[in-house]
């Protein structure tokens, strides 16, 4: 993964087909326990909205390759006193040797890998989460053994996550269709962007139909209905977004086969129903965990471990 070495990673399209196929690999590889690798670096965690999987999965991947971790939340640094971005990531550069950064708008991430030379890695913004979907793409691959020609069905927002979904299944030969209520579709320029990945190889599907989009898929995907700083929207979205719950009958239209993947956390109720969560056919528990063996492969590569 030398290609990697001191690169950024603000999109998943940063990546192309092929070194995404080898993180997952790598990824697989640590996880199973058959590669050991070192760094003796500094990871910065800069957050500014909440987080459970992604601060604790980041600490313990660069803990557990020989690195340290720093937690620069904002309210105990001068961002929270008005500090401009290119001073910041200017001198963070001088200290760090690669930053994990989740916090609303894109822009502010590209404007800290601009002034920043180390690594600067997307934590989650608005636009995109794409540490999730390298955790998403291998738990697929570890039910499947393969990721090309699968179907996958995203029901719901068409949000940060629904955006680097559909790039990442482009990515690796996935079809993948976006079922969303009319008004909440996903970011049009990411949907251009995928089809033009696919290149007419992949299916691409945006859908306000549900149930047209889970028959016969092999993965059913879902998220909240209202993310993080969307929260007074809540009431209001419950009735619009309700057709597009995750239930046994939906799941009924899937694959026999079929996964069900949550990026957590989870409403139960709201988007997905306590028996699916719960049941068989659910992959979200080693969904969660493997969002640390795929920070763990992104790390090393970024920062070439040996």
């Amino acid at each position: 993964m030398a290609a990697l070495i001191g690169r950024d990673l603000l999109s998943l399209a940063d990546l192309s087909s092929a070194e995404l196929q080898e993180l997952l690999e790598l990824a697989t590889q640590l996880k199973l326990g058959k590669l050991k690798l070192h760094c003796h670096q500094v990871l910065g965690l800069l957050f500014s909205k909440a987080s459970t999987r992604t601060r604790v999965s980041f600490t313990v991947a660069m803990y557990q390759l020989g690195g340290q971790v720093i937690d620069l939340h904002p309210n105990v640094t001068q961002v929270s006193r008005g500090e401009p971005i290119q001073d910041t990531a200017r001198v963070l550069d001088r200290y760090l040797d690669v930053l994990a950064i989740r916090t609303f708008a894109q822009q502010e991430l590209e404007t800290f890998a601009k002034y920043a030379k180390i690594p600067v890695i997307n934590a989650l913004t608005d636009l995109e989460h794409p540490c999730q979907i390298l955790a998403d793409l291998l738990t697929i691959q570890e039910k499947f053994g393969t990721l090309a020609g699968l179907t996958l069905t995203y029901v719901g927002d068409g949000n940060n996550v629904a955006n680097s979904l559909m790039l990442g299944c482009a990515l690796v030969g996935m079809n993948v269709r976006i079922a969303f209520p009319s008004g909440y579709a996903p970011d049009a320029e990411i949907v251009e962007k995928t089809r033009q990945i696919a290149n007419n190889q992949t299916e691409v599907v945006l859908t306000h139909d549900p149930e047209a989009a889970a028959k016969g898929a092999s993965v059913l995907y879902t998220d909240v209905w209202a993310s993080m700083g969307q929260e007074t929207q809540a009431n209001n979205r419950f009735p619009v977004f309700q057709p597009y719950q995750i239930s046994q009958q939906l799941l009924s239209l899937a694959d026999p086969e079929a996964i069900v993947l949550h990026c957590l956390p989870a409403h139960r109720g709201e988007e997905i129903t306590e028996d699916v969560i719960e049941g068989s056919q659910s992959r979200v528990w080693d969904q969660a965990e493997n969002r640390l063996h795929a920070q763990k492969a992104l790390l090393a590569s970024i920062l070439g471990a040996k």
